[in-house]
């Protein structure tokens, strides 16, 4: 009985020959190299998360700022997103109706078109205007003559960058008004406009005469999953040095019991 006992007191101990102790070193340092590579993903991810969070406060601000005058052609070469995306802006002048384009859109009033339309302003430069939108029947202006502005209009609203080429799975095709994104500069160079901004702007919720377009329908979307991401590679990195940790470990009981 008593041999009994003392076998089974023994029989949690590995009896497989322990690795080597190269092979033991290579593993650890895998799962090492490992644990740096996940440490360093969610370090990256908490950096991305600040700039995130730095960015959704500066376009917080810029919506909400007082309007100031949309950038004139001095500005022109430095406008880019990081400095200028949802600034809120104004500009007066004249709509060149006949030189209006739709662009395909898929809102939450249904799918559609955005109506965008060319303003000369007094000093002869081209700000196409994102005037909102109207659904499929209302496409063509002639179904909706009470919204063709033609005396000299304010519109206020939101700086937008332009969208060349058209979207993920649909390109424009200028030659067939076929447009799927806002690329105003293609727009500017298919309707023979000169001097035209390279932006445009997203007017605001002023009711047009016939409630159509629509405007004010700018979504400022940002995702923000960078915290979650950030844990999960430091979680990641955890359990891969714990397990590097409990090989060696493991492998040392393996080697005194064999030994």
């Amino acid at each position: 009985m008593e041999l009994c006992a003392l076998t089974d007191t023994h029989t949690d101990i590995p009896s497989e020959k322990p690795r080597s102790t190269v092979a033991l070193a290579i593993w650890v340092i895998l799962l090492l190299l490992l644990t740096a590579a996940l440490i360093a993903l969610g370090t990256w991810q908490v950096k991305r998360l600040s700039w995130k969070l730095d960015l959704i406060a500066r376009v917080d601000t810029r919506v909400h700022a007082p309007p100031a005058a949309a950038p004139g052609p001095a500005e022109w070469p430095s406008i880019d997103a990081a400095g200028y995306e949802y600034k809120h802006v104004q500009a007066t002048g004249t709509f060149l109706n006949d030189k209006e384009a739709q662009v395909y859109a898929s809102t939450e009033l249904g799918p559609g078109y955005w109506v965008l339309t060319p303003l000369r302003e007094a000093d002869g430069t081209i700000v196409i205007i994102n005037r909102g939108f109207v659904p499929t029947d209302k496409r063509d202006p002639g179904t909706r003559p009470a919204g063709e502005l033609t005396t000299e209009t304010t519109v206020t609203g939101l700086l937008r960058i332009n969208e060349p080429k058209g979207t993920l799975l649909r390109s424009n095709v200028p030659s067939q008004e076929r447009w799927y994104s806002r690329d105003v500069t293609a727009i500017a160079e298919t309707r023979g406009l000169q001097n035209a901004a390279p932006y445009f702007i997203d007017a605001d919720d002023t009711k047009n005469p016939g409630d159509l377009p629509v405007g004010g329908l700018t979504q400022i979307v940002f995702p923000n999953n960078h915290l979650v991401y950030a844990i999960t590679w430091y979680g990641l990195a955890v359990m891969t040095f714990s397990l590097a940790t409990y090989l060696v470990y493991f492998e040392r009981r393996r080697a005194k019991a064999s030994g």
